[in-house]
């Protein structure tokens, strides 16, 4: 019994200090953005805040485009995500059923976007023959499926028992009947994993913002805190920021300000879908 019990303390060990590695970036960058800036320009601040001082988030706060940006940023993130868990929950059960006519074929197909992904000019070229450039659209329809969305949901509901459907269809269910009431809420779990993995997604929307949006009314937050965290917008900042407070303020102060106001929602989400992450992640990658 020793020897478990030895081989258990000495995994929880190195997980507990792979885990403090993984949180140090952040801490120290939390640190940064806290410290007075004499400390932080010095580069002595490491893991606690030096001259605890809240001047970069009063000016983040106050900032207008910073709310718009954040506005928009989780619009997307909401709406794209309930796109995306309604489209391939649907797909995921019908290619499930093996009523399904040529679901093996489509499955195929689905399976050939992870070798040929679509190529950057004609996804452009479609999304303006769809009338969706710089609009909000253009960022939740293009990547509203993944062919990993429908894999993990298809086997997780390939595993739901059979016989529940045979009795929901004695009860009179069609397809949609058993797919809203007896499909859906056995699938909190997966709904949950997926809907995690696509929010984080789109909160980091960059790139396609940089393509379909010219509107800077309508850059997510990503794309202005990179303007931002940019030498030039960085400068403007920082000037706005010293004539304000009357004080000096680094560059590595504000972007790490910036830094910590971009990841904190995803941080507050993430430990209340944590234990539906974990549940449906196993469950839709085995198959029994």
């Amino acid at each position: 019994m020793r020897k478990p019990a030895a081989f258990q303390s000495f995994l929880i060990a190195i997980l507990t200090a792979l885990s403090l590695i993984m949180l140090a970036p952040l801490i120290h960058i939390l640190s940064v953005s806290l410290s007075s800036p004499l400390y932080a320009q010095a580069k002595l601040v490491y893991f606690w805040p030096k001259g605890l001082q809240f001047a970069v988030y009063k000016k983040i706060i106050s900032m207008d485009e910073m709310w718009r940006a954040m506005g928009v940023s989780v619009y997307i993130t909401v709406i794209g995500t309930l796109i995306t868990l309604a489209l391939t929950s649907m797909i995921a059960y019908s290619l499930s059923r093996a009523t399904m006519p040529g679901r093996i074929w489509i499955m195929r197909l689905i399976v050939l976007t992870f070798i040929l992904p679509a190529p950057l000019i004609p996804g452009f070229l479609l999304v303006k023959s769809l009338h969706m450039l710089d609009t909000l659209w253009s960022l939740m329809i293009p990547g509203a499926t993944s062919a990993f969305y429908v894999i993990i949901m298809r086997t997780f509901f390939r595993n739901v028992s059979g016989e529940l459907f045979d009795a929901a269809k004695m009860d009179g269910c069609g397809e949609a009947g058993i797919y809203f009431r007896v499909v859906l809420p056995l699938s909190t779990a997966v709904i949950a994993t997926i809907g995690l993995f696509h929010a984080v997604y789109q909160w980091n929307t960059y790139f396609s913002a940089l393509v379909f949006i010219r509107d800077k009314t309508l850059y997510p937050l990503q794309v202005l805190l990179q303007n931002l965290v940019a030498k030039k917008g960085l400068n403007n900042f920082m000037g706005e920021v010293q004539f304000e407070l009357n004080m000096p303020v680094t560059p590595e102060m504000m972007s790490a300000g910036i830094i910590i106001f971009a990841t904190v929602p995803i941080l507050i989400v993430y430990p209340f879908l944590q234990r539906y992450f974990v549940k449906g992640a196993m469950l839709g990658s085995l198959k029994e």
